[in-house]
């Protein structure tokens, strides 16, 4: 990708404010979701968040007692992550981490995966810093909510490419390179809140627990 979307500063602008506003439901199942997915994995201590934008899921993870660092390639998203209280941001890209391997406990890509050029490298990159394993959440193309964004006209999400849950899980072991242990489930479902293993809400979440020998 040639240009970065997330380096328009009437982007960074209006980015945390849409939590606050119409995003206020999706960011409350979200985080029921990922809350869920974290309970996988007890033992984890620190934690990369890689596409950490403004720090709105950063903070989030730091609230709950998880030493957290932000990655992100957009300057601007950067220091409004530093303006908001966000812990250790750092510039940086997904395809080639500036962390040594398995300097975390934990890998996070929150809506990251699909703005990058190479998913399959950026997925292998976040294998290579995690000890345990990753955590995902990506918008679903089976749902309602991919298709009313592909729709909208907004700049940002003509470039996005959005994933099937069968999609990611065979990209993730691909990346993987052997077989990993995968858990899956979607939320955002327009008629109700709940988190089930069927390809239809609008956010998958998903865990990839690795074995490191």
């Amino acid at each position: 990708m040639k240009v970065n979307p997330f380096a328009n500063p009437t982007l960074v602008a209006s980015y945390e404010a849409w939590y606050e506003t119409a995003g206020r439901r999706p960011d409350r199942l979200e985080k029921e979701l990922l809350q869920r997915l974290l309970t996988g994995f007890p033992r984890a201590r620190t934690l990369l968040e890689v596409g950490c934008g403004t720090g709105h899921f950063t903070r989030w993870f730091t609230d709950r007692g998880l030493r957290t660092v932000g990655l992100d390639l957009s300057s601007p998203m950067l220091a409004e992550a530093i303006r908001l209280g966000s812990p250790s941001c750092l510039l940086g890209g997904a395809l080639s981490l500036p962390f040594s391997n398995d300097a975390f406990d934990l890998a996070v890509l929150i809506t990251t995966l699909e703005f990058v050029a190479d998913p399959l490298r950026a997925l292998g990159e976040a294998m290579r810093v995690a000890r345990s394993g990753l955590i995902l959440e990506v918008l679903n193309r089976y749902s309602w909510l991919a298709w009313q964004l592909k729709h909208s006209g907004e700049p940002l999400w003509q470039v996005a490419r959005f994933f099937t849950p069968a999609e990611l899980v065979h990209l993730v072991r691909r990346a993987a390179g052997r077989e990993v242990d995968v858990v899956w489930r979607t939320t955002l479902w327009p008629p109700w809140s709940r988190q089930l293993p069927l390809a239809l809400g609008g956010f998958i979440g998903l865990a990839v627990k690795v074995s490191k020998r």
